[in-house]
């Protein structure tokens, strides 16, 4: 089995920074893709960032050049600097990850999230 916790959300005025972190751990193998997705109150969930074994970056246009998305791979961890951030940030970000475990790859995540709040 594959876990993944979420953490480094908070309260932060607008144009103001976070950074998220997410650990993985238990049966991996290796990790290829690795996502930020975010779902805001009464919204439908939206990917925020992607980041490759590559690592090739992706972006949401609504994140491109305020978010950046890193990986340390050595500690199976995804991070999300968040940059000038707006009111329309505001919501639960989650981390998945697509893990092979050594006898095929599947995706794992959807925990509880970190909730990012942006006051304007």
């Amino acid at each position: 089995q594959v876990q993944l916790a979420e953490s480094g959300g908070g309260l932060v005025q607008g144009g103001g920074s976070l950074r998220l972190s997410c650990t993985a751990s238990g049966n991996i193998f290796t990790i290829h893709e690795m996502t930020w997705p975010r779902q805001a109150p009464g919204k439908q969930r939206e990917l925020v960032a992607a980041i490759s074994s590559g690592p090739t970056t992706n972006y949401a246009h609504f994140v491109q050049g305020r978010f950046t998305i890193s990986r340390d791979n050595a500690k199976n961890m995804v991070y999300l600097q968040m940059n000038s951030l707006k009111p329309e940030d505001t919501a639960v970000y989650y981390c998945n990850a697509l893990v092979d475990m050594g006898y095929g790859s599947t995706w794992h995540g959807w925990g509880q999230g970190t909730q990012v709040t942006v006051s304007s």
